[in-house]
């Protein structure tokens, strides 16, 4: 990741400042620049955001995934996350600024965020995977396909791994999927996927 300010900003001033081209977070108050997704991790989130997007028409679910959507996780942090499944119902009466602003402030509003792993993996596993937590967000998929991740997420030896984080008590209870393992989701409990399909992007 690149920073692209030296000053510390608000999250309202990020959204003010971000320009139409071009991928950035807030972190802490510093505007980040997202590398740009390489070929296969924009496979890999594609092929999500419609495995996702069938399981949501033929179970008629009153969910939807949006193109764009940054979430706000205080007054100086925002993220926008590779693929989000959002409770309609919920983001229509809770979420004052999705219509203008396609931001979401709520746990409640999310069923499901995934972050597919780049070089950043720090970020998804650690940073990201904390504050998802603290908003209350049920689940959380760390898509990780080239098994960038450190051992003391993804074991050892490194491989594709797929990290499922379930919000129990208010704390992540992770489970890790890998090959032929069929992928566990209690936000999709019929989903028919295994980790190597994901990670193929097909």
């Amino acid at each position: 990741m690149i920073q692209t300010l030296s000053k510390t900003i608000s999250f309202d001033e990020f959204l003010e400042w971000k320009p139409e081209s071009g991928r950035y977070e807030l972190l802490n108050g510093v505007i980040i620049e997202m590398p740009n997704p390489t070929g296969k991790h924009s496979v890999v989130s594609g092929f999500q955001a419609i495995e996702l997007g069938f399981e949501i028409r033929r179970l008629q679910l009153p969910y939807f995934i949006p193109k764009e959507c940054t979430i706000k996780f205080s007054d100086n942090s925002g993220y926008n996350p590779d693929v989000i499944v959002l409770d309609k119902k919920a983001v229509e009466a809770n979420e004052p600024r999705w219509e203008r602003e396609s931001v979401i402030t709520l746990g409640d509003s999310v069923k499901l965020v995934i972050e597919v792993v780049s070089t950043n993996w720090r970020d998804d596993y650690a940073h990201k995977m904390s504050d998802y937590e603290a908003l209350g967000i049920a689940e959380y998929w760390i898509v990780d396909y080239l098994g960038l991740g450190g051992t003391r997420y993804i074991g050892s030896p490194k491989q594709p791994t797929l990290s499922v984080c379930q919000l129990v008590d208010g704390e992540y209870q992770i489970k890790l999927f890998r090959g032929d393992e069929k992928i566990e989701s209690a936000v999709f409990p019929e989903l028919n996927l295994m980790a190597e399909q994901i990670f193929n992007g097909g």
